[in-house]
């Protein structure tokens, strides 16, 4: 499942980054948004999310959050 289908305010494992794109694979890393860490789903805007990873907070956009499996 990814992201996109999450429920607010509930922890998940990130399972898997779906890219072919090395640049969004690196960026994504960089924010510690890789396989094994949890992710939460903070609320859901027009065509994006926030969500918290290690203690911080990121605004994704939702082709972003298709990429990233739990």
């Amino acid at each position: 499942m990814s992201l996109l289908e999450a429920n607010i305010e509930e922890e998940y494992i990130i399972k898997d980054i779906v890219s072919d794109d090395e640049e969004l694979n690196s960026f994504l890393f960089t924010l510690g948004c890789y396989s094994g860490e949890p992710i939460t789903v903070v609320s859901r805007l027009k065509g994006s999310l926030v969500v918290s990873i290690k203690d911080a907070r990121y605004n994704i956009d939702n082709e972003l959050a298709q990429a990233i499996l739990i």
